[in-house]
């Protein structure tokens, strides 16, 4: 029996208060729906289908993936409507599995749970019980199994008080809920389509309807506005935290760190506070990330050190690099082993081969810099002419003193020397001291400018 997965996601969110879809609100870094995506592909699902509507196009555009099919609501009348939307070429011998775009830290270990205690042919939902239920249908059972859900606003005062909820999660029988579909009224207050009215269709059809518990209420919780959505990241931040701890990796606060894509790391990695990584990144064994410091889309050699308020993006570096404070490390930026990097320093779309420092106040784009370089402070390469940039190339064991500007395009032979205070624009060649500096002039009787503001 294959495994259909419906994903509601057409509503506005008007309660976020934002142009963007509800949907595509960031959550660590990926869309919601894009986290309920993710939880549905753990399920190996034959055939999964998103209902869009609200900002339809910026939401296919968000998530282009293929094998998802997509079934437009451009009516929102409601949630049985919606599924309604995607049923058509919904295999009938198919389970159908019902999930909200809305609610994204549900796990995957909870829905096979959800499929392994539902016998085929019979119908579950996913329940929670809450310390206070306001806002969420209710469920009410007889003999233990479920008999119908109640929404808050059509619920009596009795049913008020039932704690345990529905958390939007059903899984039915492909060709039978098609049919409780298709009878499905929307006489209740919000003269809308409920899906959860196919469970009361369900018992009159004899179908046994269980009422399966997820483990918390914040798995299952639903996002409807920004406060929400503070919530689930702090949870969702506890989530990778914890299980990157126990793969050994160790936090000086794990309540201090945030992860918005995936991380990777080797042993003995330690993170101090304030470090948010985004994208892909991974740290090497050994790897030490000191406190405020942003890395995205960046892969760290074992035994790199980072030290605080670096900012490193689209880099890669070898093994027991140093890097920082107040460095920032921009994309195509290559760093060698035993490379470092110190304060105030910005390199990008460059190569630094082995043992080279770029120690101070040093600008490096579009360069190349052999083995064992030492770039002096206030080191400039000046890559663009207004126009078009250009290739600086520094040899082998090169020094270059301070206060230099290499005029680019412009090569530094091996073993070169540059005197500090020079601008170069011409090949130096190797084993040399190149110098390029205007004759020292003093002029007395000089008049520093007057201020000539009266004010």
């Amino acid at each position: 029996m294959g495994l259909s997965i419906i994903i509601l996601a057409a509503g506005q969110g008007t309660r976020m208060r934002s142009d963007l879809p509800k949907v595509l609100q960031p959550l660590a870094g990926k869309p919601l729906l894009a986290h309920v995506l993710a939880c549905s592909r753990a399920l190996a699902a034959d055939d999964v289908c998103v209902v869009y509507g609200h900002g339809a196009e910026d939401v296919q555009a968000e998530l282009p993936e293929p094998d998802i099919r997509w079934a437009l609501q451009a009516e929102q009348l409601g949630t049985g409507h919606a599924v309604q939307r995607a049923m058509p070429e919904t295999p009938d011998e198919n389970r159908v599995l019902i999930l909200a775009g809305d609610v994204p830290l549900l796990m995957p270990a909870t829905l096979e749970r959800l499929l392994a205690e539902t016998p085929a042919g019979e119908m579950a939902v996913l329940t929670v019980d809450m310390d206070d239920p306001t806002g969420y249908g209710r469920i009410v059972r007889a003999n233990d199994s479920v008999q119908y859900i109640v929404e808050q606003k059509d619920a009596s005062d009795d049913q008020c008080r039932i704690r345990e909820i529905n958390t939007g999660v059903i899984l039915c029988p492909g060709d039978k809920l098609k049919s409780w579909l298709a009878n499905l009224g929307n006489n209740n207050s919000q003269g809308e389509y409920y899906l959860t009215d196919v469970i009361a269709l369900a018992v009159a059809d004899n179908v046994k309807v269980h009422g399966i518990k997820a483990d918390s209420s914040m798995e299952v919780m639903g996002i409807n506005d920004k406060k929400q959505l503070a919530e689930a990241e702090r949870a969702l931040q506890a989530r990778l935290v914890d299980e990157l701890m126990q793969e050994g990796v160790g936090f000086a606060d794990p309540a201090r760190v945030d992860i918005r894509g995936t991380l990777k790391c080797g042993k003995d990695v330690f993170i101090d506070v304030n470090a948010v990584f985004e994208g892909d990144v991974e740290l090497g064994d050994g790897t030490k990330i000191e406190s405020n410091n942003l890395i995205r889309e960046s892969k760290l050699g074992a035994s790199t050190m980072v030290h605080s308020n670096c900012h490193i993006e689209g880099a890669t570096t070898g093994a027991n690099c140093e890097i920082g404070p107040f460095a920032r490390l921009r994309p195509g930026a290559e760093l060698a082993d035993n490379v470092k990097v110190g304060n105030f320093v910005e390199i990008k779309k460059s190569t630094v081969a082995d043992g080279s420092k770029v120690n101070h106040l040093t600008y490096i784009g579009d360069a190349e810099i052999g083995a064992g370089v030492n770039v002096g402070a206030g080191t400039i390469t000046c890559n663009y002419d207004g126009a078009n940039k250009h290739k600086t190339k520094i040899g082998d064991g090169a020094f270059i003193g301070s206060g230099v500007e290499l005029v680019a395009p412009v090569e530094i032979g091996a073993g070169a020397t540059i005197g500090a205070g020079s601008t170069i624009t011409r090949r130096a060649p190797g084993d040399s001291l190149t110098l390029e500096r205007s004759k020292q002039k003093s002029i007395e009787g000089w008049a520093k400018p007057v201020n000539k503001d009266t004010k």
